[in-house]
């Protein structure tokens, strides 16, 4: 087993994803299934996201993000049931995002389309620098990215733990905030999730090595898909900061 199952920021995509796995289909997993799946939870995802958009519907907010996030539990545990969960993870974080992009949209003209833009461009360079070993996912970049990203776990549940007792969270979380330290922060934020998508690659090609079962295309995806809302919401976060200094 290579090196590259023994870290990964992502909570999808443990060092033990792809172990004690049962496979009663015997189909297995390969990288155009994947890349296939990937695609249809996407497309699931922005069409959800387009309809609480077009329609300004706050209100699915905070139920999809909470469904989402009980449907991603159930995933990690329950990583056989990925073709029918992961379907529903991608419309119910479809339905929040589209709403929180509502708000931003309303404060912050272009916004969104920006972000979006700014997504898939971050995801389609760095496959492309993944695939022609620009970036080798070693042991110190593994670890550095852990590291970071659990380092920002951290701040976030600071904020969260804040904002509950009326604290209002950190500053540097607030998307009004424009301050450099602020943008800063958002920066590298922005630049960590970004090298998740690497560990994530990194991650599915280990799966399609070791022959793992066929449904771990639907979990390939589902990896991906934490990894892209992450880098998402950073980067609406970041270009809100960026445009409030205007």
């Amino acid at each position: 087993m290579r090196g590259s199952m023994l870290r990964s920021g992502n909570p999808a995509l443990g060092k033990k994803t792809f172990e004690n796995l049962t496979n009663t289909s015997g189909g297995v997993m390969t990288l155009d299934g994947t890349v296939n799946k990937t695609a249809i939870s996407l497309c699931l995802l922005m069409l959800a996201a387009y309809y609480t958009y077009t329609k300004q519907d706050l209100s699915l907010i905070w139920p999809g993000f909470i469904g989402g996030l009980i449907v991603a539990v159930i995933t990690i545990f329950k990583k056989e049931w990925s073709p029918i969960t992961v379907p529903i993870y991608a419309v119910l974080e479809g339905l929040a995002l589209g709403g929180i992009s509502a708000v931003y949209s309303h404060e912050y003209t272009g916004i969104v389309q920006q972000a979006i833009f700014l997504t898939f461009g971050i995801f389609a360079t760095l496959l492309f620098a993944y695939k022609t070993k620009v970036i080798k996912p070693t042991e110190n970049f593994k670890l550095g990215v852990f590291a970071a990203t659990g380092g920002i776990a951290i701040v976030y549940l600071a904020s969260f733990v804040m904002s509950m007792f009326g604290g209002g969270g950190l500053s540097v979380m607030d998307p009004s905030n424009s301050s450099l330290m602020s943008i800063g922060f958002s920066l590298f934020v922005v630049v960590i999730a970004s090298l998740n998508l690497v560990m994530d690659f990194d991650f599915i090609e280990e799966g399609v090595e070791q022959g793992a079962p066929k449904y771990m295309e639907w979990y390939g995806a589902f990896g991906l898909l934490v990894t892209l809302i992450w880098l998402y919401l950073e980067i609406l976060r970041l270009l809100a900061k960026l445009s409030s200094r205007n």
